[in-house]
């Protein structure tokens, strides 16, 4: 079932009390009758650009994308982006229609959107409006182009991209042409921008089903990410594995939160391992070094992604540490969380959990072990313990009343004093710090 918001409802009115077509369209019809959250509200009219602007005169209006059709009205506190029935010229830069000209036929104005579950229209009045079969491909679960496919893709090479996150996010299948096509026109992702991968590829690997999206379409990726060819049908040859990388990775992916720099972190945490494989003299794999590989490998595929620098150093510290083992100790948990903030902890041991689910079954009972620092990290924190030097129960003050030189003496005195706190061996109590602290400087 289709419920609008009343602002949509409102400007479909008044664009039909004004003469005009005008529906609901892409991506709110299509989730709403997944009944899925719609987060954004498109409408389509047969008004002309200049006609929209009239019928909305007394409205806070934008002209965000009047080029190509498109004015964003406020009838309340959201933006509704309301575009003109149009047709599309050519696409040179792969992207962008270089011209366009305006239709009152709304099928015209379908048949030039990329997917047919993004071609379906809504209005309260008249219902669906489908002239794509896009309800049908939704009640069959599959992606399928508008039209010809290979022409929906070389107007925009990012169609590619979109047409796999889709089947990652809904656990659709792509139709058969549509993904013949795909394949063939994959090598056009070599001309899109960083940004826009960026944001589809995230997209993608938060979705239900990325793990069948990154093992069946590895090629297609590999335009932008070659790094991950080299994972694909890697034997492992160890007891603690029963995927080749490629599928582990996958596996690690899809069992991680939906957050860019876990994302990147599970997609890349291994790329290191084919470049140090080794076998020894029993035929056991190993890899030894691939954490640092990894890191440095990935250094290079997030520049090329240009994920931002917060995003990247999170995912090159999560890579690094991945396969650190270390005992659920408070003292060691407290340590870890120290050197890596809390909140980076908590993403560790998520990666590592990842990281477990995508091994051999018979070392899950490891899992108790890293339920076991979640449970500590978490009293930690609850009970407001000390983590930092702004923690600290003194500060570099109460060290220079007591004598202390400025500087790099008291930096290392409470530096020192923080080392015991964190192991537990002095308590975060005023007078014993600095009882501790005059014991150092004596030293």
């Amino acid at each position: 079932m289709i419920v609008l918001p009343e602002e949509v409802k409102t400007a479909l009115d008044r664009l039909n009390a004004s003469g005009f077509e005008a529906y609901a369209v892409g991506g709110c019809v299509r989730d709403s009758l997944l009944s899925l959250p719609v987060r954004d509200y498109d409408i389509s009219t047969s008004a002309l650009p200049e006609e929209t602007k009239a019928v909305f005169s007394d409205c806070r209006l934008v002209e965000t994308g009047i080029r190509h059709g498109t004015v964003t009205v406020w009838l309340g506190e959201s933006p509704l982006e309301i575009t003109s029935y149009r047709v599309d010229g050519l696409y040179s830069d792969g992207r962008r229609p270089d011209s366009v000209s305006f239709t009152r036929s709304l099928r015209e104005d379908a048949a030039r959107r990329d997917f047919t579950v993004n071609a379906m229209y809504y209005a309260p009045k008249e219902g669906l409006i489908d002239p794509f079969g896009g309800q049908e491909d939704l009640n069959k679960r599959i992606i399928r182009a508008v039209g010809e496919p290979i022409k929906r893709f070389h107007e925009d090479g990012l169609r590619i991209l979109r047409a796999l996150r889709f089947s990652s996010v809904y656990g659709f299948a792509i139709e058969s042409e549509t993904e013949s096509a795909l394949r063939e026109s994959k090598e056009l992702l070599q001309s899109i921008s960083a940004e826009r991968l960026q944001a589809e590829l995230l997209k993608l690997l938060g979705g239900k089903d990325v793990r069948r999206v990154l093992t069946s379409y590895a090629d297609v990726l590999a335009v932008f990410l070659p790094e991950l060819l080299p994972l694909h049908g890697f034997d492992q040859k160890n007891k603690y594995h029963i995927h080749d990388v490629l599928t582990h990775t996958a596996v690690v992916v899809e069992n991680v939160e939906n957050k860019p720099s876990l994302l990147l972190a599970a997609l890349f945490h291994d790329i290191g391992k084919p470049a140090c494989f080794s076998v020894d003299k029993k035929g056991f794999g190993h890899f030894y070094g691939h954490a640092e590989a990894s890191v440095a490998i990935a250094e290079k595929l997030l520049d090329r992604l240009k994920i931002s620098g917060a995003v990247r150093q999170e995912v090159l510290t999560l890579i690094r540490c991945h396969d650190i083992r270390f005992p659920a100790q408070r003292k060691t948990v407290k340590k870890w969380m120290a050197k890596l903030t809390p909140a980076l902890f908590f993403d560790l041991i998520k990666l590592k959990k990842g990281d477990l689910l995508g091994q051999s079954p018979a070392y899950i009972g490891e899992m108790a072990e890293l339920n076991r620092m979640e449970e500590l990290a978490s009293d930690v924190l609850a009970k407001q313990e000390c983590l930092s030097l702004s923690s600290l129960a003194i500060n570099g003050s109460d060290l220079l009343s007591l004598g202390f030189s400025q500087g790099k003496e008291v930096g290392s005195t409470l530096n020192q004093l923080l080392e015991r706190v964190l192991d537990g061996s002095l308590p975060n109590e005023k007078d014993d710090l600095l009882r501790e602290a005059e014991s150092l400087r004596r030293r």
